[in-house]
């Protein structure tokens, strides 16, 4: 996802409020909608997957290599 398919998602959403969109357009809208979201999960997921934490016993245990395996199978 980049900041032109970005710039577009914002364009084709204030010329719906205002004109409304062709047919075309609406699928255009969904499809860069649906990019735009499968985007954003998967910097959430590489984000939480980096995530450490530390046990009471001192010991560091990396959450990504206990749970993001999991999720990479979905």
């Amino acid at each position: 996802m980049n900041n032109v398919d970005i710039d577009r998602i914002n364009e084709l959403y204030h010329k719906s409020k205002s004109v409304g969109l062709t047919k075309a357009e609406e699928a255009e809208q969904k499809k860069l909608r649906k990019a735009y979201l499968t985007a954003i999960r998967k910097n959430l997921r590489g984000s939480l997957n980096r995530i450490d934490i530390q046990n009471k016993d001192g010991s560091i245990e990396n959450l990504g290599e206990k749970y993001g395996k999991k999720l990479d199978k979905n």
